[in-house]
């Protein structure tokens, strides 16, 4: 029986990373999500050739798997991103639900015991929800260097306020949510805009309500030592320069998924470290 859930919750979040590439896609062409919107339209539809996607080649992974990678129409290669994400995104909702309640992959007796409080719930659907929206700033800032306000701003106003239904301190989400942007605005002021983009700013929002302090902190440290080792190793192996742009939403995206997991853990050992050498 828990399988059958675990298998459940990965194909969900196979579908939700469908929907994600879709998104990410019309989020940076500009193109309406609804079909009642001018140029808008519910249907998935090749980049290159413009022909509509039927439903059996947009299976997420096994559409991929089985059409090699192309076009059924016009037989141009479909980014990997496509199959990437979809399994990254079933994998991360997984992992969400065993970090939510838990849960041991291999514990039988786990679903004997499955009686949960709303809040647990609503604490799993704001995990997906901030991995999905990070997901979707990983992609755009990783492929077009964009952080896009029309993901951040609304996100960080959905967050907020599932953070509060769920006991969160709005001073503590308010503090945090300052600190993480201005972080980000200190830099944009002092380069003159040359460091790091406005959208940098908006992230460091989000990042604030959907972490909290001094996870917020935790996060913008993680995502500099990450940023930093990846520019390094790309600058040795001759595939960036010193001057060359990187995209900070990248490790900024992926250092709020690894604190709001681990974030706890991470600061513990931090403060037992602390400790034993004093």
């Amino acid at each position: 029986m828990i399988y059958i859930i675990y298998i459940f919750i990965f194909i969900f979040g196979l579908i939700i990373g469908s929907f994600l590439n879709c998104l990410i896609w019309r989020l940076y062409k500009g193109i309406p999500l609804t079909p009642f919107s001018k140029g808008g339209s519910n249907r998935s539809f090749c980049p290159k050739c413009k022909k509509m996607i039927s439903w059996y080649d947009n299976i997420p992974v096994l559409s991929f798997a089985l059409l090699g990678g192309k076009c059924r129409h016009c037989k141009k290669s479909i980014s990997i991103q496509y199959p990437v994400v979809e399994l990254v995104t079933g994998v991360l909702f997984l992992l969400a639900f065993f970090y939510n309640f838990q849960f041991s992959i291999f514990n039988f007796q786990t679903i004997n015991n499955f009686q949960f409080s709303i809040n647990d719930y609503v604490t799993l659907l704001r995990n997906w929800f901030i991995i999905s929206v990070m997901i979707v700033i990983f992609v755009i800032d990783l492929r077009w260097y964009l952080i896009l306000d029309i993901v951040t701003l609304p996100a960080s106003a959905i967050i907020f306020i599932a953070n509060l239904f769920l006991g969160f301190s709005w001073q503590n989400l308010l503090i945090s949510g300052i600190i993480g942007s201005s972080f980000f605005l200190f830099q944009f002021v002092v380069s003159r805009g040359k460091w790091i983009g406005g959208g940098d700013i908006r992230l460091g929002l989000l990042m604030g309500v959907a972490l909290g302090w001094p996870n917020i902190l935790l996060a913008i440290f993680l995502a500099y030592i990450m940023g930093s080792v990846v520019g390094v190793g790309l600058i040795v192996a001759g595939k960036k320069k010193w001057s060359s742009q990187i995209p900070l939403g990248v490790f900024l995206s992926l250092a709020t998924i690894i604190t709001m997991f681990w974030g706890g853990e991470i600061l513990n050992w931090y403060l037992n470290q602390l400790t034993i050498i004093n």
